[in-house]
C-alpha cells in the first residue's frame, strides 16, 4: 500500500531558516546565503522522507513566508503599490508584499482557517493583468528530481485560492471573485504543462475550502474550473486535498464527480462524518488519500484503532486505492521529537512530531499491505495504555472545581456602563486614553539574560536585578512619551502561552517543538496532557514591582483560557471545553490575586478567541458558548473599579462581534490597521457597543513607522462610527518583535495623535 505526506514543516529542527531569513532581512546576510539555506533543508526535507518510504513525497510546500503568498507570485498578482513591473518576481517585491517596506504598507494577513498559520491575503480585482511570474513549483520539482527523488508537486488550488481572496482596496465589496477564474486557469496550465515537461506525474491541489459551508454557486466554480483542466492534466494524476474538517455532502458529491482527477484526500481526523460518505459511495477505480495521521497534534497515532479504519475502507474502495497519509501538512506539527532530549520518558512516549508520524504513516502502509512491524505497533499499543492509566493525567479536585461551573453563567453583577463610570472616577483617564497591548522589545541582551538563568548560570538575585531594570526602562520610556495606561513590557516571559504553562499543572515543554505562526515568527506550544491548576501566583510579583515604579495605571497582564488552550496542543481524551474551564478557573485565581495586590486594570489576552472557531456554521454556536463563558469565569468576581481589558489578534470578528460583546469585558483592544479598519465596518452597520474599544491604529507587524497625520486619520474614522468616550488608542499588537528604533518613533507618533485629535475635539466644542 501507498502512503502520502500533504505538506512538512519549512523552518528547519531547530529553526534554521527563521534565522536565516532574519539574518537575510537585517542586511547581514546576502540572498545566496538564504537561497543556500532553503535548499539544505528542502534537500533534507525529501531525503528523510524517501528514506523513510513515503511513496508520495510532496515538493513546492517549501515556502519563504507563506503559500498562498508564493500562490500570488505565480500569477503575477501584486499590489500596484509594490512598483513590480513584470518578470519573475524577485525577494525585494516578495518580502515588500509580506513584510510591507518604508514606503508602502504590507499585505493583509489573516488566520488559516482555524489554525495558528497566517497566511497573505490576495487583493484583487477586475483590473489585476494575470501572468506567470514565479517558476517556483517547477524549480523545486526539478531540484528534488536532480537528487533522485520523485515527488509530488503542490499548489493551492484556484478556487480555494479565490475564495480566500479579498476585492482589493478601490474595488465594490461585492465583486465576485470567481468571476477571475477564467483569467487566472491560463497560469495554471501553464505551470502544469510545465510540470509535465519536467517529469511530474502527480500533482496535489489544494483545495480546503471545499470544507466550508459553500453554496451550489461555489461549488459549480469547482466543477467550471476542473473541466477547464482536464485536457491540460491528462497524462498526469490529480490529486484534490481537503483538510481541517469533514467535507459536506453536497460538496464530497461535486468534488468526486470533477473530471480529471485521480485521487481525493481528506482528513478523517476532523473529518470523521466524510467516513459515511466514503462508505455510502466512491468512485470507482479512483485513490482515497486517506488522512488518519493528525497533522495538527502531537499524540502518537493509535495505529490499531487507524489500521481497523483503513481495513473497513479498503473494503469499500478496493485494495490499491487507498494511500495512507496526513490529516493536513505537518506545518502545524513540531518538527522532530528526536530534539527533545529534556523532554519526560513517560511523556515523551506518547508523542509524535512531525518526522515520527512520517514513519507512522509509512508504519500503516505497510500493515496495511500486510508487512505490520510487530515491534513498532507494540511499542504504540504500550505508550497509548501508559497514557490512559498514568495517575499523572487526573486530578479529581480539578475535575469537580470545574463540574460545579456548570449553572451559573458567570456574569459581573454591574453592568458595563455602570462599572466604566465607576472605573473613571477611580482612574481619572483622558479622552482617546493611550496604552500598548504588552510586550515591549525583546532585546538579545535580554533573551540572553532569561536563557543563563534557566541554565542556572546567573542567580536568582542577579536575575531579578536584571529584569527589574529592564522593566524600569520600559516604565520610564512610557512616562517620557506620554502614555496614559502603561504595561510592564513584559521582559520575563518567553511566549504568552508557555509563560503560564511553565506554572500551571498538567503542561508539558519543549526545546524544539515549534511550529511555524507566519514568516519567521515560530511559536512553541506547550502540551497539556492532564488535569490544569495553579499551584502558586504567576505574575503578581512583577505586575506589583512594576506598580511600584509609577503612579500611572499599570495594567496586569495575563493570557486568556481560550488563547492558552487554542496556542497549545491539547490532550484528546476529554472534550475541548473541560480542558479550557480548568484553565478558566486558574487564571481566576491569578486575577483574584492581581486585585488584592492593588492593579486596577487586568488585561485577559484572548488572541486566539476567534481561530478556535469551528469551520461550520452548525457547530459554531456551542463553541462561543463555552469558550466565551471561560472568559467571564476568569473575571466573574472583581471589583466594579477593577477595569477588564481583552485583546484579540488578526481574524475576521464581524461574524462573532454578538459574542465578543457577550465577554462584558470593560475594555476590548482588537487588530484593525492592517485589514483595511475591516472591524470598523461592523459599528457602521449599526451594531451598538458599549463598552471601551482600542481598533489597533498601526501595524506592528511591520516595521514601517506610521506618521501622526496617518494615525490621526486612523483615528478619525474611528470616531465616525464610535462614541469619543469609549475609544482608546493603541497599537495593534504586542511590540515583542519589533526593534527600540522602530517601536519609539511609532508610539512617540501615536501619543501624539492621539493629543491632536483631544485638541480637534476640545475646540469643537
Amino acid at each position: 500500500m501507498a502512503s502520502h505526506i500533504v505538506g512538512y514543516p519549512r523552518m528547519g529542527p531547530k529553526r534554521e531558516l527563521k534565522f536565516a531569513l532574519e539574518s537575510f532581512w537585517d542586511g547581514k546576510s546576502s540572498a545566496e546565503d538564504l537561497q543556500k539555506v532553503a535548499a539544505e533543508l528542502r534537500t533534507s526535507i525529501w531525503k528523510q522522507m524517501a528514506d523513510a518510504g513515503i511513496n508520495y513525497i510532496p515538493s513546492n510546500t517549501f515556502s519563504y513566508y507563506d503559500q498562498v503568498l508564493d500562490t500570488t507570485s505565480m500569477l503575477g498578482a501584486v499590489p500596484e503599490r509594490y512598483g513590480w513591473n513584470g518578470g519573475e518576481i524577485g525577494f525585494d517585491t516578495y518580502f515588500s508584499m509580506a513584510r510591507g517596506n518604508s514606503s508602502v504598507p504590507a499585505m493583509e494577513m489573516t488566520k488559516w482557517f482555524d489554525t495558528n498559520y497566517h497566511f497573505i491575503v490576495p487583493e484583487l480585482g477586475p483590473n489585476v493583468n494575470f501572468s506567470y511570474a514565479s517558476h517556483k513549483a517547477v524549480n523545486e520539482f526539478k531540484e528534488a528530481k536532480a537528487l533522485g527523488i520523485e515527488t509530488v508537486p503542490v499548489i493551492v488550488g484556484p478556487v480555494s485560492y479565490l475564495l480566500l481572496s479579498k476585492p482589493a482596496k478601490g474595488v465594490e465589496k461585492s465583486f465576485s471573485l470567481l468571476s477571475l477564474i477564467d483569467k487566472i486557469l491560463p497560469i495554471y496550465k501553464e505551470v502544469v504543462t510545465e510540470l509535465k515537461e519536467a517529469g511530474a506525474t502527480w500533482i496535489q491541489f489544494d483545495e480546503p475550502t471545499l470544507v466550508l459551508d459553500l453554496d451550489s454557486h461555489h461549488l459549480q466554480a469547482f466543477t467550471h474550473a476542473y473541466s477547464e483542466l482536464e485536457s491540460t492534466v491528462s497524462g498526469l494524476k490529480v490529486l484534490i486535498e481537503t483538510y481541517f474538517s469533514d467535507v459536506p455532502a453536497e460538496a464530497y458529491k461535486t468534488l468526486t464527480s470533477l473530471k480529471g482527477v485521480a485521487g481525493f484526500g481528506f482528513d478523517l481526523v476532523r473529518g470523521t462524518k466524510t467516513l459515511d460518505l466514503v462508505n455510502a459511495g466512491f468512485p470507482s477505480g479512483k485513490y482515497l488519500f486517506a488522512g488518519v495521521v493528525d497533522g495538527r497534534n502531537i499524540w502518537a497515532n493509535d495505529l490499531v484503532v487507524s489500521l481497523n479504519t483503513l481495513k473497513s475502507l479498503e473494503d469499500k474502495v478496493g485494495k490499491g486505492n487507498i494511500v495512507v497519509s496526513t490529516s493536513c501538512s505537518l506545518l502545524h506539527t513540531a518538527v522532530d521529537l528526536a530534539n527533545e532530549t529534556k523532554l519526560d520518558k513517560e511523556i515523551k512516549s506518547w508523542l509524535a512530531f512531525a518526522a515520527q508520524k512520517v514513519k507512522e504513516v509509512n508504519a500503516l502502509a505497510k500493515a496495511l499491505s500486510g508487512e505490520r512491524d510487530e515491534a513498532f505497533f507494540f511499542s504504540n499499543a504500550a505508550a497509548h495504555s501508559s497514557r490512559k492509566f498514568s495517575p499523572r493525567v487526573t486530578n479529581e479536585n480539578v475535575q469537580k472545581a470545574a463540574a460545579s461551573l456548570k449553572g451559573s453563567d458567570h456574569r459581573r453583577a454591574t453592568n458595563v456602563s455602570a462599572r466604566l463610570a465607576a472605573q473613571q472616577k477611580k482612574l481619572g483617564l483622558p479622552v482617546l486614553p493611550t496604552t500598548t497591548i504588552g510586550s515591549f522589545p525583546q532585546t538579545m541582551e535580554l533573551r540572553r539574560v532569561r536563557r543563563e538563568f534557566k541554565a542556572k548560570k546567573i542567580s536568582e538575585d542577579d536575575y531579578v536585578k536584571s529584569i527589574k531594570e529592564e522593566i524600569n526602562k520600559v516604565v520610564k520610556l512610557q512616562e517620557d512619551l506620554d502614555i496614559d495606561v502603561l504595561v510592564h513590557g513584559e521582559p520575563e516571559r518567553n511566549d504568552m502561552v508557555e509563560y503560564f504553562g511553565e506554572q500551571l499543572s498538567g503542561f508539558a515543554f519543549t526545546v524544539n517543538g515549534w511550529v511555524q505562526s507566519y514568516g519567521s515568527r515560530c511559536v512553541k506550544p506547550p502540551i497539556i496532557y492532564g488535569d490544569v491548576s495553579r499551584p502558586k501566583a504567576m505574575t503578581v510579583f512583577w505586575s506589583s514591582m512594576a506598580q511600584s515604579m509609577t503612579k500611572r495605571p499599570m495594567k496586569g497582564m495575563l493570557t486568556g483560557p481560550v488563547t492558552i488552550l487554542n496556542w497549545s496542543f491539547v490532550r484528546n481524551d476529554q472534550p475541548r471545553s473541560e480542558t479550557c474551564y480548568q484553565i478558566a478557573l486558574a487564571i481566576k485565581d491569578e486575577v483574584e490575586d492581581l486585585e488584592k495586590a492593588g492593579i486596577t486594570v487586568i488585561q485577559i489576552d484572548e488572541a486566539a478567541l476567534r481561530e478556535g472557531l469551528p469551520l461550520r456554521k452548525s457547530e459554531q454556536a456551542s463553541y462561543l458558548e463555552w469558550a466565551v463563558h471561560s472568559f467571564r469565569i476568569t473575571n466573574c468576581s472583581v471589583e466594579d473599579t477593577t477595569q477588564i481589558h481583552t485583546h484579540m489578534c488578526y481574524s475576521n470578528f464581524n461574524d462573532i462581534i454578538h459574542s465578543i460583546i457577550n465577554m462584558d469585558a470593560d475594555v476590548i483592544t482588537i487588530e484593525n490597521s492592517r485589514s483595511d479598519e475591516k472591524l470598523l465596518s461592523v459599528f457602521r452597520e449599526g451594531v451598538k457597543y458599549g463598552a471601551g474599544i482600542g481598533p489597533g491604529v498601526y501595524d506592528i507587524h511591520s516595521p514601517r513607522i506610521p506618521s501622526t497625520e496617518e494615525i490621526a486619520d486612523r483615528i478619525k474614522k474611528m470616531l465616525a462610527v464610535l462614541e469619543t468616550g469609549i475609544l482608546w488608542v493603541n497599537p495593534d499588537c504586542g511590540l515583542k518583535t519589533r526593534k527600540y528604533t522602530e517601536v519609539n518613533p511609532a508610539l512617540s507618533n501615536m501619543v501624539a495623535a492621539a493629543k491632536l485629535l483631544r485638541t480637534q475635539l476640545a475646540s469643537a466644542k
